[in-house]
């Protein structure tokens, strides 16, 4: 085999094994921390881990090629967690989405679905009565999400937090960023 048509050979099967990646590209969180998303204000402090992402279809585009089913993101804090669905991965891959609630009536590129905690004796819940606005990237994302190498994700939100401190409760600003790992389900 001349070295040419062995290179050929070489690429065809890294593609075949990385789908959606190509090129310089390459598949996997790289060298993004398992603990990078935090969400802060209000003189808390909450630091969520361990995403994971999973092909779910929880909140699917009705522009959607076909093959292409919309990601769920989850991760945990030590007191609470964080959910996101992506509605086009495909899209996540090339460029930033926008983030927004999911909310009743509306539909954004990417839902910030979840997201709870507890930190100073209060506990912390999305205030669904004020919008949240960002965007949200990935590095590494292959397959429409779907390799198991996973990617990561960088996530610039600001929203508003529901504070419960005993009988006190009122909404605080916060913002939710941070470059993160996500392993694939």
């Amino acid at each position: 085999m001349s070295h040419s048509r062995f290179l050929s050979a070489i690429s065809l099967a890294v593609s075949l094994a990385a789908p959606g990646c190509g090129g310089d590209d390459s598949c996997g969180p790289g060298n993004a921390p398992d603990d990078g998303l935090v969400a802060t204000g209000g003189g808390a402090t909450l630091t969520y881990s361990g995403l994971t992402a999973g092909l779910n279809g929880d909140c699917p585009a009705t522009d959607a090629p076909s093959g292409v089913t919309s990601l769920t993101i989850a991760g945990t804090a030590a007191t609470g967690f964080v959910t996101l669905c992506v509605s086009r991965p495909d899209l996540l891959a090339k460029q930033s989405q926008t983030v927004g609630l999911d909310v009743a009536g509306s539909a954004p590129p990417a839902r910030l679905v979840d997201l709870t905690g507890s930190a100073s004796n209060c506990t912390f819940k999305i205030d669904r009565t004020q919008p949240a606005s960002g965007s949200v990237s990935s590095a590494g994302l292959c397959g429409n999400g779907a390799s198991t190498a996973g990617f990561a994700l960088t996530v610039d939100v600001t929203l508003a937090l529901t504070r419960t401190c005993d009988q006190t409760i009122d909404s605080i600003p916060v913002t939710l960023r941070g470059t993160v790992a996500v392993a694939a389900q």
